[in-house]
C-alpha cells in the first residue's frame, strides 16, 4: 500500500460504537487503492448520545461523500437525512448515507439484501426454507424483509422485545406475503437459523439460541463478524449443522452500498478484495 490521501481526497466515514470488529474501513480502503480512487474510509467512534453533534459537524465537511452507519445509530440516523431510499423506508433503519453534491443526504440500508446475497453465494439460499430470525433491531428488520422477499416458505421472528417482534412480523407479512410470525428462540424444526443480534461479540455473551436444540443438518447463519468462528457457529458445527459467519453478509452489503455510493461503473468487471465480482450484484 502507498499513501494516497491528498487535498482532493473524498471522505467516507464509518459511524458507530464500538467499531473494534468493523471490517468496512479495511475493505473499502483496499478497494480505493486497487482502483486508484482518490478516496479514503475513516472510522468515527460516536457514542449514541453524541450523534446529533456528529451530524452537525459532518454536514459542514465539503469533501464528505458518504457515511456508513452501524450500531447503535441505524434507526436514530433516520432523523438526520434528507431523503430515504425505498429500503430504508421499508425497514425503518439505514446503514449507508450518500452525501450528494447539492448537500442532500440520502439514506439506505443493505444489511438484508447483503445477508441474502451472502447466503446465496454460500449455497444457503433461503428460498422455500423455514427460517428462524433472532433479533428485530436494525439489521434484523432488514434481514426479515429480505429473507421473506427472497422466497422463504415461512419466517419466525424472536426478539427480547416481544412487541417489536410482533410488529415486525405483521409488517413483513403485509409487504411480502410471506407467512411470518413472532415466536420463541427455540431453533428446533427450522431449516435456517439466523442470529441478527450482537450476541457473540464478547466472550461472556450468552448464546442467542440453545445449540443443543438445533436440528443436525440445518443451516446456522451468524452475522457477527468476530471472532471467527463465533461461539454459536462452533457449537452448531459440533451439532452437525452447516454454518456461515458474518463475512459473506458483510461483503454482500458492502457491494450493494458501493453501488449506491457510485462505485458500480468500474471497467472490466474488477473485483472487490476477496474476489467478489461486480457482475454478481443483482438489481435493487
Amino acid at each position: 500500500m502507498t499513501p494516497h490521501v491528498t487535498g482532493t481526497t473524498r471522505l467516507y466515514g464509518l459511524v458507530g460504537d464500538p467499531l473494534t470488529t468493523a471490517k468496512s474501513p479495511e475493505l473499502l480502503n483496499r478497494l480505493f487503492l486497487e482502483q486508484r480512487a482518490d478516496a479514503v474510509c475513516i472510522p468515527f467512534v460516536v457514542k449514541e448520545d453524541d450523534l446529533p453533534a456528529f451530524v452537525t459537524g459532518a454536514r459542514v465537511l465539503g469533501n464528505l461523500s458518504g457515511v456508513l452507519v452501524t450500531m447503535p445509530h441505524k434507526q436514530r440516523m433516520l432523523a438526520f437525512v434528507d431523503e430515504l431510499h425505498p429500503t430504508a423506508r421499508q425497514v425503518g433503519a439505514l446503514n449507508v448515507i450518500r452525501c450528494d453534491k447539492d448537500g442532500r443526504w440520502v439514506g439506505a440500508i443493505f444489511d438484508g439484501l447483503g445477508c441474502v446475497l451472502g447466503m446465496q453465494w454460500e449455497g444457503n439460499d433461503p428460498a422455500n426454507k423455514s427460517v428462524l430470525l433472532v433479533g428485530a433491531g436494525g439489521a434484523g428488520r432488514a434481514i426479515a424483509f429480505a429473507v421473506a422477499s427472497a422466497g422463504a416458505r415461512a419466517l419466525t421472528i424472536f426478539d427480547v422485545d416481544e412487541r417489536r417482534a410482533g410488529e415486525l412480523a405483521k409488517a413483513v407479512t403485509a409487504a411480502t406475503g410471506c407467512t411470518t410470525n413472532s415466536g420463541s428462540a427455540d431453533p428446533r424444526g427450522f431449516e435456517i437459523v439466523i442470529n441478527a443480534t450482537p450476541l457473540g461479540m464478547h466472550a461472556n455473551d450468552p448464546m442467542p439460541v440453545n445449540p443443543e436444540r438445533l436440528d443436525p443438518g440445518s443451516i446456522v447463519v451468524d452475522i457477527v463478524n468476530a471472532p471467527e468462528p463465533t461461539p454459536l457457529c462452533r457449537a452448531a458445527d459440533a451439532r452437525g449443522c452447516r454454518t456461515q459467519g458474518g463475512r459473506p453478509m458483510h461483503e454482500g452489503q458492502a457491494l450493494h452500498a458501493l453501488r449506491f455510493l457510485g462505485f458500480d461503473d468500474r471497467p472490466d468487471g474488477k473485483s472487490l478484495p476477496g474476489g467478489i465480482e461486480t457482475k454478481q450484484l443483482p438489481p435493487i
